[in-house]
């Protein structure tokens, strides 16, 4: 699985709900400065302090100073129509940016970078001049009096909103930071929001936020050497610890997946160990989790069979589930049992012929055979021993295109389709000077080329 995929997953819920707050008109930042200076002075009188609506006014006031700097733009806005609605707005400069594989045009303001995706839509503002450099922090302070002084709880449902708004905020800025690749800002960001959350009369736990703090800061350990590699991987297992208290693994239990492994980085196999063989008996399907065992049995010596044992188990309470079998002839492909795969990858389509990952896993051993033999073949200067292992490569190579095909008719998922079409194209062009391999080939290869 793709490490980032969570997160990455998140990003995209995280800018389709920033659209909703499109067009809203900010305060200058002037006139927000001031007000902030005003609702403090307030605030430090006893009697105001005293009364929950002067710690309100001082929230609202440093959230108006948050949002200031990021001038009137918003997430999703075309650049055409903020060209007509900023007009005023002095651009001082713009330039690319690529972060990760995506490229960004980035016009620069007095006081932010807006970030244009390849659809010259805005993807990102980045606060270059805030007027505060705490103002999540002081407005989350100032709803916390404001829950203290409601003495009649009559601002309950203020507060909380108020205060689910500023986790957010602080997501958005974990989010940021990631995209720039700061991960430890990031998740400096992801606790801030996490921390938020709790605060009371809100109180719902985001546990997003705990599993995505662990998550880069496990990034961060995967960055630095020695000691600082060794702090920032005690604070992703606290972290992930954290989440599973609140019942939250993360997608097929990647959590488990990630404390074996900061567990192994800080040289105790043992608890990596434990962590596997725990996340392996809740999600027996997490690939993560799964070849973090393998791993472990084939590097440590220990018999791999005790993955077998802990997948019996799972059987047992599920003995129909043809996805068990489908783990099991994955652990057989990758310690190079091949009959036994096989036999697993068949018992899928036996319990259930609909199921097209069994398919798909024996296709894609039989196929990733055919490679290897064919290399072996090209290396091979012996004439005779050569075409006895080009006889076995394309008996291999033909193999695979059967379950491939069932895979293909099964399937619903698109993108598992092309990838299919992928493996069939190549595999019938080996045989192409048949017309009925030529026809195949012909099919999977426009499918191929229509995806792209």
């Amino acid at each position: 699985m793709n490490m980032k995929k969570i997160l990455i997953s998140l990003l995209a819920l995280f800018v389709a709900v920033s659209s909703a707050f499109a067009q809203q008109q900010v305060k200058s930042v002037n006139s927000a400065r001031s007000a902030v200076e005003k609702a403090k002075k307030a605030s430090e009188d006893a009697k105001k302090a005293a009364n929950a609506a002067t710690w309100l006014k001082l929230g609202k006031a440093y959230l108006d100073a948050y949002a200031a700097p990021q001038g009137n733009g918003w997430i999703g806005a075309g650049e055409g129509e903020l060209n007509l609605i900023m007009s005023q707005d002095k651009i001082l400069g713009t330039r690319e940016a690529v972060l990760g594989s995506q490229t960004y045009m980035v016009k620069s303001y007095e006081t932010a970078d807006y970030y244009f995706n390849g659809n010259g839509q805005l993807a990102m503002i980045i606060v270059t001049k805030p007027i505060y450099d705490n103002c999540l922090d002081g407005a989350l302070e100032a709803y916390k009096k404001a829950f203290e002084t409601d003495a009649k709880a009559k601002k309950t449902k203020e507060i909380s909103e108020a205060i689910a708004l500023i986790s957010g905020k602080y997501t958005d800025e974990a989010f940021n930071a990631y995209s720039l690749n700061n991960y430890a800002l990031a998740s400096a960001m992801f606790e801030k929001a996490y921390e938020a959350s709790v605060t009371q009369p809100y109180a719902q736990v985001d546990t997003n936020s705990v599993y995505n703090a662990g998550f880069t800061a496990w990034l961060v350990g995967n960055s630095k050497k020695d000691e600082e590699a060794a702090e920032s991987y005690r604070r992703a297992q606290a972290f992930f610890e954290k989440a599973l208290e609140y019942g939250y693994a993360g997608e097929d239990g990647e959590c488990y997946a990630k404390l074996a492994d900061i567990a192994d980085k800080l040289g105790n196999k043992e608890m990596s160990k434990d962590y596997l063989e725990k996340g392996f008996s809740a999600y027996p399907h997490s690939q993560s989790v799964l070849v973090g065992l393998i791993n472990y049995y084939i590097s440590s010596g220990d018999n791999p069979r005790r993955i077998f044992e802990l997948l019996d188990l799972a059987k047992q309470n599920e003995p129909n589930n043809a996805s068990l079998y489908y783990v099991e002839g994955n652990i057989h492909e990758k310690l190079n049992e091949e009959a036994e795969a096989i036999a697993a990858y068949d018992k899928c389509a036996e319990i259930n012929p609909k199921y097209e990952y069994g398919y798909i896993g024996k296709g894609i051993l039989l196929y990733n055979k055919a490679v290897d033999l064919q290399e072996k073949a090209s290396n091979e200067m012996d004439d005779a021993k050569y075409m006895v292992l080009i006889g076995q490569f394309e008996e291999s190579l033909k193999g695979c295109i059967e379950p491939f095909e069932t895979a293909y008719e099964l399937t619903a998922d698109n993108s598992i389709k092309v990838s299919i079409a992928e493996y069939l194209k190549n595999a019938c062009f080996r045989f192409r000077t048949d017309d009925a391999y030529m026809a195949k080939y012909e099919k999977y290869n426009k499918i191929v080329a229509e995806s792209r």
